[in-house]
Order: C-alpha cells, then sequence, then structure tokens
C-alpha cells in the first residue's frame, strides 16, 4: 500500500501592506508577516533592537469602514486586512525642570492643560492594545493624584494609539510620562536593597564584568543579550 505525501500547502491570507498585496500566512502576525511580505525591519520596534510601542499599526477589514488599531507584533492578520504602519505618532512634549515642579495637579495644568478637555468618552482606553486604563489615569491627572496616574499607566510602551483617537487631543502617554518623574522624584518610598546594588556598583565590584563587556564585538554582544534571564 503506497504511503501518502505528507507534503501539504501552508495555508496563505491575502493582505494589503502599506498598499501592496501579498500573500502571508494566515497564522502570522502583522510584524511576521511584514516580514514574510520581504520588507527588513531594523530599527524602531523593541523586539527588533528599538523601543516597545514602535510598531503601532492601524488597519481595516473587509466590508467594515472603521479604523482599528494594534500593535503588530501582537495583532494576527486576517483575509483582505488592509495596513499601515505608525512607528512614531507625533506629539508636543512639554519641556520641564523636574526639580522646580511639586507632585500635584498644577504640574499637570502648567504642562498638559488638554488633560481637562477630557469628556471621558473612553476611546483611549478602548484603543489600547495592552488593556490600559487610560482614561481612569486621565481622570486622576485632573484630581492630581499622582500616585495612581503613574500606577495605571505604568506598562504603557508610548505606542501613541490613544493620542490618534482622542477627540479632546490628549498626549496621554507623555501625561503619563510626567506622573511617573514627580512619582520617582517625589513619591516614591526608598529601596534598602536598590541602595545596596548602587553601592556596590560604585564600590567596583563589576568593574571587571563592565570592562569584558566594552571589549566585545556587536554579534557577542548580541548572542549574550538574548541568552540572558528574563521574566
Amino acid at each position: 500500500m503506497a504511503r501518502a505525501s505528507a507534503e501539504t500547502k501552508e495555508s496563505t491570507v491575502t493582505v494589503s501592506i502599506m498598499g501592496k498585496l501579498h500573500e502571508v500566512p494566515e497564522d502570522a502576525t502583522i510584524m511576521g508577516a511584514i516580514e514574510y511580505a520581504g520588507h527588513q525591519i531594523i530599527r524602531g520596534a523593541g523586539c527588533r533592537e528599538g523601543y516597545c510601542g514602535a510598531c503601532a499599526t492601524l488597519y481595516r477589514l473587509p466590508g467594515d469602514y472603521k479604523i482599528y488599531t494594534g500593535l503588530a507584533c501582537m495583532t494576527l492578520v486576517e483575509d483582505g486586512m488592509t495596513l499601515t504602519q505608525i512607528p512614531y505618532v507625533p506629539a508636543v512634549k512639554a519641556i520641564y525642570d523636574i526639580e522646580k515642579l511639586k507632585p500635584n495637579v498644577t504640574a499637570i495644568q502648567q504642562h498638559y492643560p488638554s488633560v481637562f478637555r477630557c469628556v471621558a468618552c473612553g476611546t483611549c482606553t478602548r484603543s489600547c492594545p495592552q488593556g490600559l486604563q487610560v482614561m481612569d489615569y486621565v481622570q486622576a491627572a485632573k484630581r492630581g493624584d499622582i500616585a495612581q496616574v503613574m500606577d495605571l499607566s505604568f506598562d504603557c510602551v508610548v505606542c501613541g494609539l490613544c493620542m490618534l483617537r482622542c477627540p479632546a487631543e490628549i498626549v496621554q502617554p507623555l501625561v503619563g510620562i510626567l506622573a511617573k518623574r514627580l512619582y520617582g522624584r517625589y513619591l516614591r518610598q526608598d529601596s534598602p536593597e536598590l541602595a545596596e546594588r548602587v553601592k556596590a556598583v560604585e564600590g567596583g565590584a563589576y568593574n571587571a564584568e563592565y570592562s569584558e563587556l566594552m571589549t566585545m564585538g556587536r554579534e557577542a554582544l548580541s548572542k549574550l543579550y538574548y541568552a540572558r534571564d528574563s521574566e
């Protein structure tokens, strides 16, 4: 009895990437599809030696007028999807001296007054690819609750998708960054473990390791980096 061939054709879907149609694996992420289509992602995205949040993507689905948002590293392709990437969302970043600010609502009023235009529509929260409670931390910013803003925005990767969708034109990630800096400067609790580690660094405990790293080439450093233990 002849054995049937085990060879099977890989299932694909058709997607439009930056205006051009491509056949890509149906189980690919958007990032995987972009690379499969022949685009080389050499900088920008965090998992490509850039910064996390740089793979923000806009896309539409067949028969649906809505524009959807997502991160290319965690959004799966769908047949007929039309997409484009926006690795950086322009936003005016306030310039300030953290030593001249206080951790209260005045700092928010001075540097990001757009926060007070928030109408609590929830669009920012719905657009967050990480499921962060963006609207809640904007409301906390309006109250001057710096600790809650810091806590709720802690995992933000500054992809900027909430800013794109906000009808009040609030720059939510930048508000979160200000709150985190204020918290770190004025409200954080001292860590005995951190103090011990800083003392060890200043005492030269890691000088030999630093010296060895400085002599290593890019390939060796990359191999060491990706082989490290991480959570």
